[in-house]
């Protein structure tokens, strides 16, 4: 009870923030700054640790723990190609503000 509610906009800068914390010695091809539009794999060149280590990240800034994951990683039974920064943001913040219990 008494659960805070976030704005998708301070969801999508901590997004921002803790991936820029993931990928600090990371040797990126990336010149762009990270941003909403920013792909996990493709422009980030992310592994399936690296989206583990991003997961707990998320849960553990957001002090959420048994979010509905697989919703979002899992399509028809398989893991997602890809990963958008502003998808990610979408769904943390559906789940975040969902204070029902079982969400």
């Amino acid at each position: 009870m008494g659960q805070k509610t976030y704005s998708k906009a301070v969801i999508l800068d901590a997004v921002i923030r803790i991936l820029k914390d993931i990928t600090y010695d990371w040797d990126l091809e990336f010149g762009e700054a990270i941003g909403p539009e920013t792909k996990l794999i493709t422009d980030l060149g992310f592994e399936s640790i690296d989206v583990v280590q991003f997961v707990v990240a998320l849960e553990e800034h957001f002090r959420r723990r048994g979010l509905p994951w697989e919703e979002f990683l899992m399509v028809d039974g398989r893991y997602v190609d890809e990963i958008k920064i502003d998808d990610a943001a979408t769904f943390l913040h559906r789940c975040l503000n969902n204070h029902e219990k079982g969400a």
